[in-house]
């Protein structure tokens, strides 16, 4: 069970900031999604921001500065996010922002941002947060375009041709399914069958069926993230359906695994982040020393696995704290400037290289292509 957070009414979890000092130098705000819906996202998240923070604050934070940290739980509600926004904004000063767990959070802090020419880091999926390139705005995962192609190599290398599609109708599902449409014929795969769900669903059995049926089908593919998958994934063995399933990077956690049940989740490829296999990284990958780190301090600080989510806090931080180290400067505008200017910088998520052209630092390499066996992660050769 998730440890509840004490928040205001308007939803602050907390301010953190040099134990026994008045004031803190530097204002970094976020806006996560730590309860409601998209808790498994934003919980992590938050957890991770605190204790990154803290850990800063203790070897005494960015050039001498100490940092205080402005952290809100929107709860996966947009209307809140740009309410919190604005008041990291106008009332807090934070000279950067990290958050947007959802794509629809996201969405709304950027538009609030770009208006105040603040640095917004997001932590959503969706293509669109950095596509067409927005002045302020930066985000740390792949986007759901990325994912599409990551898959759809895995299937080419298969000899898939013909696949059957089912995405939650959320803003992250209809993004991807609308993504993967858009580059599946490049890769040479064809989709015989598309059906969708509510996220509120609690059974997708009749949508299966139909797939089961189409002719032709040699995979599956289920955009989404939520409970959906693992509702999807679980009536997918109920069906006996014996086709291979491909999962998006959206359930990249064991609560993913967990909430299948590792029977049904058996076999299930999808695309991941080097974090969830830390353990199985050669000696020399540049991204090893980084996520073990991460993950052993994690771990210890929270007593819970670590996974892809909170990751994506943790590059969203490491961004933001190496792009102020390397100006020289807290201002809003220099911050900017030293993100777009960040080459080779190691997260749990990849290797970031940004420029004023390419708000996301990452490509496809930056995926490692995942299979669920005897209830754990491994790599896919």
């Amino acid at each position: 069970m998730q440890k509840t957070l004490t928040t205001t009414a308007l939803g602050l979890l907390a301010v953190l900031g040099l134990s026994g000092a008045a004031t803190a130098d530097i204002v970094l705000g976020a806006s996560v999604s730590a309860t409601g819906p998209a808790a498994f996202l934003g919980d992590p998240e938050a957890k991770t921001l605190e204790m990154m923070v803290e850990a800063l604050n203790a070897k005494g934070g960015i050039n001498g500065e100490q940092v205080k940290l402005v952290l809100y739980d929107d709860g996966g509600d947009p209307n809140k996010a740009r309410t919190f926004a604005t008041r990291l904004v106008e009332d807090d000063e934070a000279v950067a922002i990290i958050g947007g767990s959802t794509t629809g959070t996201s969405m709304s802090i950027l538009d609030v941002t770009e208006d105040a020419e603040v640095p917004f880091i997001s932590l959503a999926g969706a293509i669109d947060i950095i596509d067409p390139v927005k002045p302020y705005t930066f985000k740390t995962p792949h986007t759901d375009r990325m994912a599409c192609q990551k898959i759809f190599e895995d299937m080419q290398k298969r000899g898939f041709t013909k696949i059957g599609m089912i995405s939650g109708t959320d803003g992250f599902g209809a993004s991807m399914q609308a993504q993967c449409k858009a580059v599946a014929g490049d890769h040479g795969i064809e989709i015989v069958a598309d059906e969708t769900y509510d996220p509120k669903d609690a059974d997708m059995t009749a949508q299966l069926t139909k797939i089961k049926n189409a002719e032709g089908v040699q995979a599956v593919l289920n955009p989404g993230f939520g409970q959906g998958p693992s509702i999807v994934t679980r009536n997918f063995r109920q069906l006996a359906i014996d086709l291979p399933l491909y999962q998006s990077h959206g359930v990249a956690s064991d609560g993913f695994i967990e909430l299948a049940g590792a029977d049904a989740a058996e076999g299930v490829r999808l695309p991941g982040t080097a974090l969830l296999v830390a353990d199985l990284l050669p000696e020399g990958d540049p991204q090893k020393p980084v996520v073990t780190a991460y993950k052993t301090e994690f771990e210890a600080k929270t007593g819970t696995s670590v996974g892809t989510f909170g990751g994506y806090a943790h590059d969203a931080f490491l961004i933001l704290t190496d792009a102020i180290t390397r100006a020289g400067s807290a201002e809003p505008a220099a911050i900017r400037d030293a993100i777009e200017q960040t080459k080779g910088l190691a997260g749990t998520t990849g290797i970031y290289t940004f420029s004023p052209e390419d708000h996301l630092g990452l490509d496809l390499s930056a995926f490692r292509m995942l299979e669920i066996k005897g209830g754990t992660w491994t790599l896919v050769e």
